[in-house]
């Protein structure tokens, strides 16, 4: 067992006496985690020396942000908190990024931060290893709130206090950081025996659950735009019997796909930047929103005008009314859609879309979406989407980059029983693997079982490759597909539309079937058109795998710029 010596930062001799950092271990254990993902660090090993001692399963990446992306994959898969130790500057500061994800998406996980000794503290230049002059106000960008501890008696409240926070709505990461002396101090705080962490009740106000009430018992036009945090907040039973009361039709957006039965005669699935769609949007007289912010995807760019009014629920008041004026009921989507449910009666006024009946209406649209489609030569990408989709088990949970067969399945994708997974949050690259390595990992953790399914462009894949080597170490069961356009393949269609030629997008290509072998993973190339046959033999084996497919594929016409 290994001992610091906080003023030297060098070995002493092993000692069993308990720290801050069995504090931070106790506490979290108690509150029921049960895996951490991260790297150590110098003034961090006070809290991995104390891991020895406890029972959390650790899972060390090889980059900090993806350590970040595989703690918010393992919270998108379980709906655990996910759990993340950092050491002090550049590893602090490199976790930013997958951080912004989960802040901007809503993922519950509780960061823990090392920090230099706390004589150090104050912006003083002395010189340390790692300093920073304030580390945490780095972290105030991505999470929800930032905490230092500065003595070994606080850290099970503080955690504790973290906890709740993250899980309360709007769920995000909460950060807290801890000196390197008071994570290796001998302490003389008793183990700790229990922590409870509830999360903080967030239900509608009353008097605007029954306006809207009100306004929906005498819609003729009603329809549903199913966000994010429908699925943070659980509300997908809820939203379906509201759908079906009032027969709305229910578009799900990236962040929601999912929240509602693909093949409902209500869904209009998650075609939301077809301006077929938006046309019906408009078109409502009251439109139910949640979870979402109508950004730029939800609204097809800012092109949406909406002729009716907008019931908008959300838990983050700031995303209320943030585009469109709106009768804005902050609370949890959940509990929102639950005292919706219940206040509305059985029957509503009989639906009337100018002639059309609801389930007509939707019918058409999705035709009309699907002759557009077809009238684009987009053959090869409408085979490649459907045979993944014929490939993935109905219950496989999937993790997509930023990349064009991830913005293809923010529309088409029928999640079925298993869940989507995408970083449209905050947009950023290297997403995909690192989530899934995280997913898989919680999965399994949970007794269930963890085969996953990752997605990358040649371009984010670079972001995330060196967690092969964390996958293969740990025997992940994650499959990668890498599609291989040799460059950022929606940047160069992006300006090529715009400017006529591409700038600066095309990438040298390494042999990702030879670079995932030298790792110890199987790897395979094949050809587009054999795609499925490739995912159902990876699925069938044990540990990771990739399956690299080079090719160029095209996203469907943009319908935002004929307006």
């Amino acid at each position: 067992m290994i001992d610091f010596d906080p003023g030297t930062a060098a070995p002493t001799k092993g000692s069993s006496q308990r720290n801050g950092g069995d504090l931070v271990v106790e506490t979290l254990e108690a509150l029921g985690a049960k895996t951490v993902f991260g790297i150590p660090g110098q003034h961090a090993l006070g809290l991995f020396d104390a891991m020895g001692r406890g029972n959390l399963k650790f899972v060390s990446s090889r980059v900090e942000n993806n350590s970040a992306f595989a703690a918010d994959g393992y919270s998108r898969a379980t709906g655990e908190v996910g759990v993340l130790f950092l050491s002090t500057g550049p590893g602090a500061l490199t976790s930013l990024a997958g951080l912004q994800e989960a802040y901007a998406t809503g993922v519950p996980m509780v960061v823990v931060a090392s920090q230099i000794p706390l004589e150090g503290l104050g912006a003083r230049r002395k010189g340390m290893l790692h300093q920073l002059d304030d580390q945490k106000a780095s972290a105030a960008n991505v999470t929800k709130s930032q905490r230092l501890i500065q003595h070994a008696s606080g850290i099970p409240s503080a955690i504790q206090d973290a906890w709740t926070e993250a899980i309360s709505s709007p769920q995000g990461p909460v950060w807290i950081e801890i000196p390197q002396n008071v994570l290796l101090d001998p302490i003389m705080v008793p183990p700790v025996e229990d922590a409870l962490a509830e999360a903080a009740d967030n239900p509608p106000r009353v008097e605007l659950v029954r306006e809207a009430v009100k306004w929906l018992s005498t819609a003729e036009r009603p329809a549903i735009i199913a966000g994010g945090g429908t699925r943070r907040g659980k509300a997908e039973k809820a939203l379906l019997s509201i759908a079906e009361k009032l027969r709305a039709p229910v578009i799900c957006t990236p962040g929601g796909n999912g929240a509602f039965p693909w093949n409902h005669e209500l869904s209009l699935q998650s075609w939301i930047e077809d301006r077929y769609m938006t046309d019906l949007l408009e078109d409502a007289d009251v439109l139910v929103v949640i979870g979402s912010s109508l950004g730029e995807v939800t609204s097809n760019y800012f092109t949406f005008e909406p002729r009716g009014r907008i019931i908008q629920i959300d838990a983050e008041p700031r995303v209320l009314e943030s585009n469109r004026p709106g009768l804005g009921i902050r609370a949890d989507a959940g509990q929102a859609l639950s005292a919706l449910d219940e206040a509305l009666p059985a029957t509503t006024a009989a639906p009337d879309w100018r002639g059309s009946t609801p389930e007509q209406l939707v019918a058409e649209t999705l035709a009309k979406v699907q002759a557009r489609l077809e009238s684009q030569d987009l053959a090869k990408e409408l085979k490649f989407m459907a045979d993944i989709r014929e490939a993935v088990p109905a219950d496989m949970q999937t993790f997509w980059d930023m990349t064009i067969s991830a913005y293809w399945a923010w529309s088409c994708w029928d999640s079925r029983e298993g869940q989507f997974h995408s970083a449209q949050g905050a947009g950023g690259l290297g997403f995909g693997f690192p989530a899934a390595i995280g997913g898989a990992v919680g999965l399994e953790t949970a007794g269930k079982p963890g085969r996953v399914l990752a997605v990358s462009g040649d371009g984010s894949a670079m972001y995330s490759i060196s967690e092969l080597a964390t996958a293969r170490q740990h025997n992940i069961p994650v499959t990668w597909l890498i599609v291989d356009d040799g460059g950022y393949g929606i940047l160069r269609e992006y300006m090529v539309g715009a400017f006529g030629k591409a700038t600066a997008t095309e990438l040298a290509r390494p042999d990702f079937v030879k670079l995932a072998e030298s790792f110890g993973v199987p790897a395979r190339r094949v050809a587009p058109e054999e795609v499925g046959d490739a995912l159902k033999a990876s699925f069938a084996a044990d540990g990771p795998n990739v399956v690299v497919v080079e090719t160029l594929l095209k996203m469907f016409g943009p319908t935002h710029l004929a307006t």
